[in-house]
């Protein structure tokens, strides 16, 4: 009860929460009061079916907003995610049984749902306090010996060109460094963490120390390839993710899924080990900036700009 009522006055003061809450009462005024001249306002007809689903929605921001405004919890911003779902895919249907009457407006409507379920989603992952444990493993083999690929990754400051969304790495003693990296939403978090075991050649784990945005740890181990083909890298990290499950949901719905951007890292690792740089191709030439390129795109020429600055 300690923790619903602390919940609840936290988020009573918060202006994202109060705003959304506003917007649901605002949405939902004229849905109830007006569905037909709402409907159309949509660029929709005012059928019996479109004015019964605009009233449903209407009586789902009105509820919305009384639990927003009168007594905020995270759940309620979870359910105005569905709700958005919902209306995202009530309008993508319209949109492909459209008329052609109003359909700029229909389109309009669409991209704007778009945006607010975007708000939305970072409302409810940002306020929700509680988090889910999370373990990934990834691996791949490295045409170089233990040693030198031991020597590559615990030089801790060249992390971040290749791990996408690490900012910054910065040693601040003999076994602790500093971290700051992106995370889902386009917020940022920090950390101290410190080395547990460093084996030259073999082994490298690492924690981070209290007041971490994010608790994490994990470990590398540098294995013998068999038939001596080099260095097989296996990478286990552990880390809360804010939001819980749902959190962890939306942030891949949103393009964050977290195995794929371990594998990503691990193959520009693998490029730097054997080549020496990161290969930037036509259809990603971000290179290391890759992450403001998802969802990624087919291949495609390089524009002047692009080109003019991978040559140099």
């Amino acid at each position: 009860m300690k923790t619903d009522t602390g919940s609840t006055s936290r988020l009573r003061h918060d202006p994202l929460v109060r705003g959304l809450g506003w917007a649901s009462a605002l949405l939902g005024v004229p849905q109830v009061a007006a569905p037909g001249g709402f409907a159309r306002t949509l660029g929709v007809d005012d059928t019996f079916r479109h004015r019964s689903a605009t009233t449903a929605v209407g009586v789902r921001e009105l509820a919305a907003a009384t639990g927003l405004l009168g007594r905020p919890h995270p759940a309620w911003l979870w359910g105005r995610v569905g709700g958005d779902l919902m209306d995202l895919t009530m309008l993508t249907r319209a949109l492909r049984n459209h008329n052609g009457r109003g359909l700029g407006r229909t389109v309009v409507a669409t991209a704007a749902v778009a945006a607010i379920t975007a708000t939305d989603v970072y409302a409810a992952v940002t306020r929700t306090r509680r988090s889910t444990p999370m373990e990934l493993t990834a691996a791949t083999t490295v045409t170089q010996p233990p040693d030198e690929v031991y020597g590559l990754w615990s030089d801790l400051e060249r992390l971040p060109d290749f791990m996408a969304h690490l900012d910054e790495v910065r040693v601040t003693g003999p076994r602790t460094s500093h971290w700051r990296a992106g995370a889902p939403f386009g917020k940022t978090v920090e950390w101290d963490a410190e080395t547990t075991q460093d084996v030259p050649g073999q082994l490298i784990a690492w924690r981070s120390v209290d007041g971490a945005d994010i608790d994490n740890s994990g470990e590398v181990r540098f294995v013998p390839a068999p038939g001596g083909r080099g260095t097989e890298i296996r990478v286990t990290l552990r880390y809360d993710l804010p939001g819980g499950a749902l959190g962890k949901t939306a942030a891949r719905y949103f393009g964050e899924e977290p195995h794929q951007q371990l594998d990503d890292d691990l193959r520009r690792f693998k490029q730097i080990a054997e080549t020496g740089e990161i290969v930037r191709s036509e259809g990603a030439p971000g290179g290391k900036r890759a992450r403001g390129e998802f969802p990624q795109h087919p291949a495609r020429p390089l524009t002047e700009d692009e080109l003019k600055e991978a040559l140099a």
